[in-house]
């Protein structure tokens, strides 16, 4: 932030509005809203995908746990089939493969025959022929069954059913896989929330921080400092929108030292014819002169000068507001010219320099023609006025692609290179123009007419060797 030029010991460190402190983590109001509007979004996120985790976890455990399950006691349930098909029956039957089948994924496991008597257990039993934590039995007939850790396979035999195999395989397994997957999913739960929270404090405070520069600046520029600027560099439209209000800044600059120069311009212009009046009519009023047809001459002549000023102002208020009031139509802009040209002929001829017409086909524009005339009136009067006897002046007028272009040149005493930049500023007249009567607005009324209908105008001249004032209009499509 560049403050400007403040006074000792009143300048605001960056950071704080003028005259106040920001609390809270040096954010301000919409600071903190916006870092609680992070902090909420992300606490929400990690809360969400923790518990999705969790729940995804959960459920792939258990299906895997039940389909390694199924697959132990399909396995046994094969085993104890083997060993009935070589008995022929359970009487002398050897069940040590199944049960150790069952041994190895630390089950307890239970042989039950057709009639659900048990045959062969491990572990502890319920004094029902289950093991423990398997209530009920199973009928012969019926198929595969389970609960949460206990699953029931029946023993087939060519076909048949001649028993069932039940294992309980307990819940210590899955739940030490879930306290693991608790564990994990905390700590990247808690890694994710504090990297969240630094990136939407540290977010935060890259968009607060030039929106608190740009008010700093706005409000040192309207506090009276005309050199406060937004200074540094801000992502994106905030970027934008600070070049933009330093853009407004200086346009705000440059429209406060118009109004001066002007307010001067025209107190010089109307001093003089003022000064002449005055000195005039206290020499008649004291009776130090008589009036005269040659003095009342030249009193009138003062206020025509006057009056001349006057309505030169007028008129290019009007020119600056036409862009409300003009009554567009499609125009001939060469039609303009050998009208205009006609009018001014007898003008330029009396100042002895030379016009010549340089137009063609018709090039059509989107214009108000009475300002379309009234602007290259202006010119040819500005060049008739400027012009030595026997300059020539022409008027040209040619389609450059989706542009009209008007070109007015002169072989005049041309402009000296320091003056060309202002010559279409009220008011402005260059030292040449010291002899010349006018009031130098007549090209400033130009410009703006040319403005007003989203046209461009330059100038360019050669000390000696003439001027060219160039017009660019839209094409009336």
């Amino acid at each position: 932030m560049s403050a400007g030029d403040q006074s000792p010991g009143n300048q605001s460190p960056v950071g704080q509005v003028p005259g106040g402190h920001r609390p809270g983590l040096g954010l301000g109001s919409l600071g903190r809203r916006l870092l609680l509007a992070f902090v909420l979004v992300a606490v929400s996120s990690v809360l969400v995908l923790s518990g999705a985790a969790l729940v995804g976890v959960d459920r792939g455990v258990q299906v895997a746990q039940q389909d390694d399950r199924e697959q132990i006691a399909a396995r046994a349930a094969a085993a104890a089939a083997d060993a009935y098909r070589q008995t022929g029956g359970w009487e002398k039957v050897d069940l040590s493969q199944t049960l150790s089948i069952a041994g190895v994924a630390s089950a307890r496991v239970a042989v039950l025959d057709a009639d659900g008597e048990t045959l062969a257990s491990s572990g502890a039993g319920n004094g029902n022929g289950n093991p423990e934590g398997q209530g009920g039995g199973q009928g012969p007939g019926q198929g595969a069954g389970q609960s949460e850790n206990v699953v029931t396979t029946p023993i087939l035999v060519d076909g048949a059913e001649v028993g069932s195999i039940r294992i309980n395989f307990g819940g210590t397994a899955g739940t030490r896989v879930i306290d693991v997957a608790w564990a994990w999913i905390a700590v990247a739960a808690a890694v994710a929330l504090i990297v969240a929270l630094a990136a939407s404090w540290l977010v935060t405070r890259l968009l607060v921080r030039p929106i608190r520069q740009m008010t700093d600046a706005a409000q040192s520029f309207t506090a009276g400092d005309r050199q406060s600027r937004v200074s540094g560099r801000a992502p994106g439209e905030l970027g934008e929108l600070s070049v933009a209000l330093n853009d407004m800044a200086d346009a705000v600059v440059r429209s406060e030292r118009d109004r001066r120069n002007m307010t001067a311009d025209v107190a010089h212009e109307l001093r003089t014819p003022l000064a002449a009046l005055q000195a005039g009519l206290e020499e008649l009023r004291d009776g130090l002169v008589q009036p005269t047809p040659e003095g009342l001459a030249g009193l009138h002549d003062q206020s025509l000068r006057l009056g001349r000023v006057v309505a030169d102002l007028a008129e290019l208020t009007a020119v600056e507001t036409a862009g409300l009031s003009l009554r567009l139509a499609s125009v001939d802009l060469t039609q303009v010219v050998r009208e205009e040209s006609t009018v001014r002929e007898s003008e330029l001829r009396a100042a002895d320099v030379n016009l010549t017409v340089d137009v063609g086909r018709p090039v059509h524009v989107r214009a108000d023609a009475d300002r379309l005339h009234q602007a290259v009136g202006n010119l040819l009067a500005n060049a008739a006025r400027y012009c030595r006897p026997g300059d020539t002046v022409n008027l040209s007028v040619t389609a450059e692609g989706d542009q009209a272009v008007l070109r007015v040149a002169d072989t005049g005493p041309g402009i000296p290179a320091d003056e060309l930049p202002y010559i279409f500023d009220r008011l402005w007249r260059g030292r040449a123009a010291e002899q010349v009567a006018g009031s130098g607005i007549g090209l400033a009324l130009v410009r703006e007419i040319v403005g007003s209908h989203g046209g461009m105008i330059e100038a360019a001249s050669v000390l000696g060797a003439g001027t060219v004032i160039t017009i660019r209009l839209p094409v009336d499509a």
